[in-house]
């Protein structure tokens, strides 16, 4: 169990260095060599940005995780159909603002447009531009503005990053990007992330819709490993509000520019790259729990000395998607009961009086008791912006760490009137 107080979340606003891995908070996925992005308002909203697109020099191998959600929405079929005929992308061409999701043939067949007029646009054959929406469900998209916005957005007055950031939210508060450089063979490796996400959240991938580009030279399979395997540490690990969207979707683009001899599992290099994929991954994965819709904090729970990676993991998504859990770190309540309740539905079969249960370097519980506590110092402690939970099971070694927010007044108002 920890000791002494726990720091607020470090932010990433000057280059850091872990294990030869410099981390760059304000970067993001123009970091990479090769890689160009912009965006325009096109009219689908009122007035922000709603059309934004990134491009590659060359086309690029690519991987992707989608919903899980039976409902998949147009876009995400047509991207996947387009990938299978080769494995590699050149562009991603992405809309806010309508999800263009449960729209039926007609949803399709504009997804398909969207993808041939922005191919055309770059001289390059349409399967080789991915498509994607974000937004309300259930509507046309109105495809006059978008094909104009198409027209016009490669122009250099659309071309930047912040305008690529800013076209792709909805209900999200801020931006959410990071970027990561590290050396292997002599080459620098840069890998950078941007990612949209405020509700519809929940773990069960893809959760949102996040954009990773890289110039290493990878293998395709290997990279879809890779990012499979991270995601079920990362994006598959954060909960808003128990929803799962139609429209969600994680690709990484690696476009093999750095010029490095091509990684696979075998290179003695591998480690280090899918550290730095899941650097990318956990903080893009965590900016989207703290930005959760109404949020005023971040909730971490971390769960060790579990018998399986897979009980640790759900023990700690059962705690972190409990409506009263989320609640009463709203309301500043240190009520651990409704932590050690979550963790008994959860499924796992937990010994109780096995179980310990701290929030921060406050113990609450333990043997199958509630332990003496100053209340108002853990009050004081859930005031903070970053709340952390620990959970020991003790029946194992094994461990997993999952994100969420709280849960306040202001997700109800959001979304009671999200469509007006």
């Amino acid at each position: 169990m920890p000791r002494g107080n726990l720091r607020g979340k470090r932010k990433l606003t000057q280059a850091t260095s872990t294990n030869k891995i410099v981390v760059l908070g304000n970067e993001s996925v123009t970091l990479p060599k090769g890689y160009k992005a912009g965006g325009m308002h096109c009219g689908i909203k009122k007035k922000r940005l709603d059309l934004g697109y990134i491009v590659s020099e060359v086309p690029a191998a690519v991987a992707g995780v989608y919903t899980t959600n039976i409902f998949q929405a147009a876009p995400l079929i047509v991207t996947q159909e387009s990938i299978a005929k080769e494995n590699k992308i050149q562009a991603i061409l992405v809309n806010s603002g309508n999800a263009n999701a449960c729209t039926g043939e007609q949803g399709l067949l504009d997804a398909s447009q969207m993808q041939k007029n922005f191919a055309d646009q770059l001289g390059i054959e349409p399967h080789l531009v991915a498509v994607t929406s974000t937004g309300v469900i259930g509507e046309l998209l109105p495809m006059d503005s978008i094909n104009n916005g198409i027209s016009q957005i490669l122009e250099s007055e659309y071309e930047h990053e912040e305008n690529f950031k800013q076209a792709i939210l909805t209900t999200d508060t801020c931006i959410k990007q990071i970027g990561v450089q590290l050396t292997i063979g002599g080459k620098t490796i840069s890998i950078g992330g941007a990612a949209k996400g405020s509700g519809m959240i929940h773990p069960n991938m893809a959760t949102m819709l996040g954009f990773v580009t890289t110039d290493a030279n990878i293998a395709q399979e290997d990279l879809l490993f890779a990012l499979k395997d991270i995601t079920n540490q990362t994006f598959n690990m954060i909960t808003v509000d128990g929803d799962t969207s139609t429209n969600d979707m994680v690709l990484v683009m690696a476009n093999g520019l750095a010029g490095n001899e091509q990684l696979t599992k075998e290179h003695p290099d591998w480690s280090s790259f899918v550290e730095g994929l899941g650097i990318v991954c956990k903080e893009l994965a965590k900016k989207i729990a703290r930005d959760g819709e109404g949020a005023t904090k971040l909730v971490e729970v971390q769960v060790t000395g579990a018998f399986s990676t897979d009980a640790a993991k759900t023990v700690g998504k059962s705690i972190i998607s409990s409506n009263l859990v989320k609640t009463a770190i709203y309301g500043t309540d240190p009520n651990w009961g409704r932590i050690v309740t979550a963790a008994g539905y959860s499924g796992v079969p937990i010994v109780p009086n096995l179980l310990e249960v701290s929030i921060g370097h406050y113990k609450v519980f333990e043997k199958g008791l509630p332990c003496q506590i100053v209340e108002e110092e853990v009050k004081s402690y859930l005031e903070q912006e970053n709340v952390v939970i620990y959970v020991d099971l003790n029946q194992g070694e094994y461990s997993a760490t999952a994100w969420g927010c709280d849960l306040t007044y202001d997700y109800v108002k959001i979304n009671a009137s999200y469509r007006t």
